[in-house]
């Protein structure tokens, strides 16, 4: 899928129906909800010990299944008359082998699921798209269901880096980059010029909480400013997993004591778009929407 092929929106019939396997995080809600209003009911998947509660998709008709059900999921899903998927939110562990209950789907999938276990996130989500996709299920990208969460490009609130955030998002544009051609993460903080602190399997959350330690420990004294940089993977699966932030995103960047946010517009998802300009604006922070060669000016 191409950038300019990102942002379309699918166009559904009245006959599909869309399932949404749901995550951690405001992604999936944002989904079936925009689903739910128009007009097309999700059935939503909720993925035990990792869906957020409280939120809207306990209202949906769905299922919870835990991680190790996976072999479940595609005769539940036929079942129900399911045309699209959408793979929305976070998912902070891999399966456990030893949990998984033996059945005919799992040893029709074992092959695939093997090599998909040692392979890296990006290897792993690609794998699972062609699986859905051989069981005559299409996946679609929460963007293609929500585009105006894609980034825009340029700033997207009141503050605009200066001269030397530029540099910064360079640096950490590149380095950003290049972790993902490695499939180990999508993000990078920069500070000074270079990168100084790379997402590996932890996330973005816990990146910025290791900065913030990296200033409280003295370990970056006298070095102000600095940015967090998030991209998509060179070879990413667009359909799945796209960069994202949000609020949270927001005020992680501030604790970590940094003066802005980039990522790369077109193929990053902006959660909670007001609130999160709001936060930034009011904690003097810029995020802004990144060309992937970084020639912004």
């Amino acid at each position: 899928m191409t950038k300019a092929e990102c942002g379309k929106k699918i166009n559904l019939s009245a006959t599909d129906r869309v399932a949404v396997v749901a995550g951690s995080g405001r992604l999936p809600v944002n989904v079936a909800d925009t689903l739910a209003h128009s007009g097309h009911q999700p059935f939503v998947v909720r993925l035990d010990g990792e869906t957020d509660s409280g939120t809207s998709l306990t209202g949906y008709e769905g299922e919870v299944l835990a991680i190790e059900q996976f072999p479940s999921l595609l005769p539940l899903l036929r079942q129900k008359g399911v045309t699209h998927v959408v793979l929305a939110g976070g998912v902070s562990r891999r399966p456990r082998l030893r949990a998984i209950r033996p059945s005919l789907m799992l040893f029709r999938l074992l092959p695939r699921a093997l090599t998909a276990l040692a392979r890296g996130d990006d290897g792993l989500l690609r794998i699972l798209v062609n699986t859905f996709e051989d069981y005559g299920i299409k996946v679609v990208g929460a963007h293609q269901i929500v585009p105006e969460l894609l980034a825009v490009e340029g700033a997207m609130g009141t503050h605009k880096p200066q001269k030397g955030d530029w540099v910064d998002l360079y640096a950490g544009l590149e380095a950003a980059h290049a972790i993902g051609a490695l499939d180990v993460g999508q993000a990078a903080v920069a500070i000074g010029g270079r990168a100084i602190a790379l997402e590996g399997i932890e996330g973005t959350d816990l990146l910025l909480e290791r900065v913030r330690d990296l200033r409280n420990n003295g370990r970056i004294a006298g070095r102000k400013r600095g940015v967090l940089v998030k991209c998509a993977k060179p070879h990413q699966e667009l359909r799945a997993d796209l960069p994202t932030i949000g609020p949270a995103t927001v005020e992680a960047a501030h604790a970590a004591g940094l003066a802005g946010i980039g990522v790369e517009a077109g193929r990053s998802l902006v959660l909670d778009f007001g609130e999160m300009v709001e936060r930034a604006d009011r904690l003097g922070l810029f995020v802004v929407g990144l060309t992937g060669k970084g020639n912004n000016t």
